[in-house]
């Protein structure tokens, strides 16, 4: 054999050695590939969120659910039996105090210390309110200073002057462990018969009470309190008062907008947390209910042209606007299903109780769905979340370095 042909049969050799390497590597590699291929496709893959308020929605019972969609009143100035079980079998999301509650201030820290306390055993906070609006509405105890009415404030009609006192406001109720204030006052005084109104509103005009409630608003907000703007969709064109009895008003829905909404408009542009709506009838807008009751007002007006996406909370439903006309366990369940989320129930334990009941059992009979219930009890345990409430207790007020903060700023501004 020649030389040559030795040479070919190893160049042959060698190259079925380099094509083998070569196929062996391309098909490791190939395999490598497939294999990262769903590597980069979970890579690429959204990780979805755990949403904390959606998981702790889950392990509520029906009973803690529904308890979250009401704030209540008590009778008296102490805690007693019945408030007990308003928190304790109930599980109400919150209370709300008025002056037959309050006698001086270290009474008024007692009885919300004492709420707070026997709610311990609940895993969600007290929403505790007050309506402290300044002039006629006001809770606080005799020994605090009063703050001016609204219609005194407009008439200085300084943004400053309002948010400062806002936050006057605010502090000062925080000190005795209130979170919520149902204050300011947007409805515009534009009926000189309208009692219940008048000088609760900061004026006549749409753009004052705009620009002051909003800053009041604020004011409140920066106390980490939280501010309930009322009475939407206004309440300033009525000569009856919704504590007595049903208004109506002739408005349609092009009037509300060029007048009774500006003001809640402009608040919900700068993150209004709450709106309370009114015990008010507009035949124009909604012939058989009233605005608290309403579907079109609530849901397509409130939440859907003005895109407010807050906590909306009732006026009290013992009210004669309601207690005259309706039964209230239906009122307050045709409220839930209108698009409220919480239902302000403020006198009388018999009326907390039939309402309490009233929509569960409608959620048991599948009149109420889960669903809606759980769309409620998200926005409220966000706005808890939001503004962090705690049921932490409070042990003693410095009533002087109030009423001194309260004193400073009014002086700045009245003469």
């Amino acid at each position: 054999m020649s030389r040559d042909w030795h040479l070919r049969k190893v160049i042959d050799i060698v190259k079925k050695v380099l094509l083998s390497v070569l196929i062996s590597v391309f098909l490791l590699s190939l395999a490598a590939c497939k294999k990262q291929v769903p590597k980069v496709e979970e890579k690429n893959k959204p990780i979805e969120k755990v949403d904390p308020i959606k998981e702790q929605i889950k392990t509520m019972t029906l009973d803690e659910k529904i308890g979250q969609m009401f704030i209540v009143g008590l009778d008296g100035y102490t805690i007693g039996d019945n408030s007990k079980e308003l928190i304790e079998k109930y599980h109400v999301g919150g209370f709300i105090l008025f002056s037959e509650n309050i006698k001086n201030s270290n009474q008024m820290l007692n009885l919300i210390n004492s709420l707070k306390e026997t709610n311990a055993n609940n895993k969600i906070p007290l929403f505790m309110a007050v309506d402290e609006e300044g002039g006629r509405v006001s809770r606080m105890p005799k020994e605090l200073k009063k703050i001016p009415s609204n219609k005194k404030i407009g008439e200085v009609n300084s943004e400053e002057f309002s948010f400062k006192l806002g936050a006057a406001i605010g502090e000062e109720i925080k000190s005795f462990g209130f979170n919520v204030d149902f204050a300011p006052v947007l409805d515009i005084n534009n009926n000189p018969k309208n009692l219940v109104i008048g000088d609760r509103s900061f004026g006549k005009e749409p753009d004052l009470v705009r620009k002051l409630g909003t800053q009041t608003m604020k004011g409140i907000q920066s106390q980490n309190v939280i501010s309930v703007v009322k009475h939407f969709p206004g309440h300033g064109d009525t000569s009856v008062d919704s504590h007595a009895d049903l208004p109506l008003i002739n408005n349609d829905l092009e009037r509300l907008k060029s007048f009774e909404l500006i003001p809640f408009k402009d608040a919900i542009e700068n993150n209004a947390d709450g709106v309370m709506v009114a015990h008010i009838l507009l035949p124009k807008i909604d012939s058989e209910n009233p605005a608290s009751l309403s579907k079109t007002v609530i849901t397509d007006i409130l939440r859907g042209k003005l895109n407010f996406n807050g906590v909306v909370i009732t006026d009290d439903m013992t009210m004669g606007a309601i207690m005259k006309n309706y039964n209230i366990g239906e009122a307050a369940l045709k409220s839930i299903n209108a698009g409220s989320d919480i239902i302000l129930v403020c006198h009388g334990y018999n009326n907390e109780v039939e309402i309490i009941n009233a929509l569960k059992k409608a959620a048991e009979d599948g009149i109420l769905t889960e669903e809606r219930i759980d769309e409620s009890v998200y926005r409220v345990l966000k706005l808890k979340q939001k503004y962090d409430l705690n049921d932490n207790l409070i042990d003693s007020v410095d009533v002087n370095k109030i009423n001194k903060n309260i004193e400073e700023v009014l002086n700045a501004y009245l003469k």
